[in-house]
């Protein structure tokens, strides 16, 4: 009587591993997709912005848009989160994409400073793309599998990372407009493929969570996962690393245009620098090392390597040389690989089965707000000092690191 169920068993895993399999390749496409049609874009902003602003007012705006764009994010993606676990992921990936390609279109249409901001307001109030693809794979692979499906669709974003700027440079060159309608068809077709090729991954008959209004209160939603105590020191130094590469990423494009006079086929090919190193720290070193290390030291380890780029990269300013910004690129770039995809198995390990995705929700909510807020400060401080958004950022993820340690050392006594 026993070995029937664990033939059973053994068969369910069997049928379970092809489609396991293939989940995880139609994800890894549309992640591809998504990351290159959003990095399209991303060389070719300041110069978009610069259309409608006097020149010392391109890094104010442009800090301005990604924190508007990142304020709708934080509203929507625990509400998009909330709507997965109750409807499904399959329809609400598609409902945020096809969201993003409304966006992209409306901005690259421009023609007014008021338009670029009405495209990225309904890019973000679509928000949860991202947050539905970890909320899937959390539903799909067992707890000690997530880390390393995480860090294999990092690597996959990676490399769309490594393509969509240069091939963005390379169309702004041409138009500076072209890479968002690009963008905007590259997201049609990860629609399209998701249509197509994912299944749903939640059962029909699957218990799901009533929708309450309550939920349309992204605070409200941040204080309920809050609530489940093993995610509070995991979102706290998830948000001070998205609070610091927030800074980063708002300014980079005027940073690297002010100190080495870079136009935006340069930045793209920066940018490619990234995605390479992406590929590199998620695809190869983290599959080797999650396993030797642990999730949370390898999460101490990439913020602190982190912090290290951070400072290199404000020191390009005392040696503005692109040899030495590369070197700056790959030591940032490696902590950032190192410590994410650890991070998010964290955090979904931490999350109850019937509410992955709120908490993938909430996860991308507090992460936007560190995107908003993170911008501002940047804009804030780059008067001062070009460096001096680096050198905060720098010190922002080192006081991540310190939360880490602490409640590393918290830990101990009560293990023992």
């Amino acid at each position: 009587m026993q070995e029937l169920p664990q033939h059973t068993d053994r068969a369910s895993q069997s049928d379970a591993a092809p489609k396991q399999k293939g989940s995880v390749i139609v994800l890894a496409i549309s992640v591809f997709l998504n990351i290159a049609g959003f990095t399209l874009i991303l060389p070719v902003i300041p110069f978009l912005v610069g259309q409608y602003v006097p020149p010392e007012q391109v890094g104010l705006y442009v800090g301005l848009i990604v924190s508007v764009f990142a304020l709708c994010a934080f509203c929507a993606a625990p509400v998009m989160g909330a709507l997965s676990d109750r409807y499904g992921r399959r329809p609400i990936l598609m409902l945020s994409l096809f969201g993003s390609t409304i966006g992209y279109v409306i901005f690259g249409l421009g023609g007014a400073l008021w338009v670029l901001f009405v495209g990225r307001i309904i890019d973000g109030l679509t928000a949860g793309n991202i947050s539905t693809v970890y909320a899937y794979v959390a539903d799909t692979f067992a707890p000690e599998e997530r880390g390393r499906i995480y860090g294999v669709l990092g690597a996959v974003g990676g490399l769309g990372f490594m393509l969509g700027p240069v091939a963005g440079g390379l169309l702004g060159a041409i138009y500076p407009a072209a890479p968002l309608f690009a963008a905007a068809a590259l997201t049609l077709v990860s629609i399209a493929w998701i249509y197509l090729a994912l299944p749903e991954s939640l059962a029909r008959d699957a218990a799901r969570p009533a929708w309450r209004w309550q939920q349309l209160n992204p605070l409200a939603q941040l204080a309920q996962v809050l609530g489940i105590a093993a995610l509070r020191i995991p979102f706290a130094a998830a948000f001070a690393f998205f609070f610091s590469g927030a800074m980063l990423q708002s300014n980079f494009a005027v940073y690297l245009k002010d100190i080495l006079q870079f136009g935006p086929t340069g930045i793209g090919w920066i940018l490619f620098t990234v995605g390479v190193m992406d590929i590199v720290a998620q695809g190869l070193l983290t599959r080797i090392l999650l396993p030797r290390l642990g999730a949370d030291l390898l999460t101490r380890v990439g913020l602190a390597v982190n912090a290290i780029g951070f400072g290199l990269i404000a020191c390009l300013v005392f040696v503005p040389r692109v040899e030495f910004l590369l070197a700056s690129i790959v030591v940032f770039t490696l902590g950032d690989g190192l410590f994410q995809p650890p991070m998010n198995a964290i955090i979904s390990n931490a999350a109850p089965a019937d509410a992955q995705g709120l908490v993938q929700g909430a996860n991308q909510s507090q992460q936007a707000m560190a995107r908003m807020l993170g911008p501002l400060l940047a804009a804030v401080l780059s008067p001062f000092s070009a460096a001096a958004p680096y050198w905060a950022g720098g010190l922002i993820a080192m006081m991540g690191v310190v939360i880490l340690l602490i409640s590393g050392r918290s830990k101990q006594p009560a293990a023992e």
